[in-house]
C-alpha cells in the first residue's frame, strides 16, 4: 500500500510485524556492508522497538549480520543515565546490543546524563562528523534510521510546538520539550530525510487514530503539519511498518 506519506507495509499480527521488521533491518545491513562495507543504523526507543531488537538477538537472526560492520547510533534520547529505565540505549543495550558481537567504538550512544544537554547534543553532532567523515554543512547518511510515533505525532524528540522543529543548520540538538518538563536529544529533520531508508513501526490499537490522521492527512483546522508528517526522504525511502491494529482506522 502507497500513501501520501511514504510505503506502508500491514501486519496481520504484532510477530508478523517484528519478523517484516528484523528482515529489513537484515537486508539493509547486508546491502550496506556489501556496497561500501559498513552499515550506519540508527535506533529509536519505545516498547514496540524492544520486540524487533529482542528477535534480532536470537540466534537466527544476528547469525545473519556481520555485527562488527554495523555502526549503531540513536534517532534521540532522554536526559537520564544509561543505566536508567527510561534510556533509550538502556533499554537497546538489554534488548538487543549486550547480546550480539558488535565491537563497543561501534556503538554511538547520545550522553543523556551529561548536562547541559546542549554539550551532549554537541558531542553527538561531533562524533556523526567524526565518523561520516563530514564536511562542513554535509550531511550523514544512514542506511537506515528506526523511528516511532508518539500519541502526538511526535518522532525522535522531534515534539509539535518545540523548538528543534525549525533547526535546520545541526544535526543534533537538546530539545527542551514543555509539555513533559524534560529535555531531550534528538537528530534534526535535515539528518533524518537524508536517510537512505527510514522505517516508522508502530503497532497497537492506541496509535490507530494518530497513523490515519498521519497518513491521510487528516488536519483540524489550520494547524501545521505534526513532526511525524514532516518526515520526506530528499532521496530515500520512508516506510511504515504498522500491525493491523494501529492500521484500523485508515480508510484506504
Amino acid at each position: 500500500m502507497n500513501a501520501q506519506h511514504g510505503a506502508v507495509h500491514i501486519s496481520p499480527d504484532h510477530d508478523r510485524l517484528m519478523t517484516t521488521a528484523a528482515e529489513l533491518f537484515v537486508t539493509v545491513a547486508e546491502e550496506a556492508i556489501a556496497g561500501r562495507g559498513r552499515a550506519h543504523i540508527a535506533l529509536t526507543g519505545g516498547s514496540t522497538p524492544r520486540s524487533l531488537y529482542q528477535l534480532l538477538a536470537t540466534p537466527a537472526y544476528q547469525s545473519r549480520i556481520d555485527w562488527a560492520r554495523v555502526e549503531i547510533w540513536f534517532g534521540d534520547e532522554r536526559s537520564v543515565p544509561p543505566d536508567h529505565q527510561d534510556s533509550n540505549y538502556g533499554m537497546a543495550d538489554a534488548a538487543l546490543l549486550s547480546h550480539v558481537p558488535l565491537p563497543a567504538g561501534n556503538i554511538h550512544r547520545m550522553e543523556g546524563e551529561v548536562r547541559p544537554v546542549e554539550v551532549a547534543a554537541q558531542r553527538y553532532s561531533d562524533a556523526l562528523s567524526a565518523s561520516f567523515a563530514l564536511a562542513p554543512g554535509m550531511l550523514p547518511r544512514f542506511d537506515l534510521i528506526w523511528l516511532g510515533m508518539g500519541p502526538d505525532g511526535h518522532c525522535a524528540s522531534l515534539f509539535p510546538g518545540t523548538a528543534a522543529l525549525d533547526v535546520t543548520d545541526r544535526t543534533c540538538v537538546a530539545n527542551h520539550v514543555p509539555q513533559l518538563q524534560t529535555d531531550r536529544i534528538t537528530l534534526t529533520f535535515p539528518v533524518l530525510n537524508n536517510a537512505a531508508r527510514v522505517a516508522f513501526l508502530v503497532a497497537g490499537e492506541e496509535k490507530a487514530g494518530m497513523v490515519a490522521r498521519v497518513l491521510e492527512d487528516r488536519r483540524v483546522g489550520n494547524e501545521p503539519p505534526l513532526p511525524s508528517q514532516r518526515i520526506h526522504p530528499t532521496s530515500g525511502q520512508l516506510l511504515w511498518l504498522l500491525d493491523i491494529d494501529a492500521a484500523g482506522q485508515l480508510q484506504q
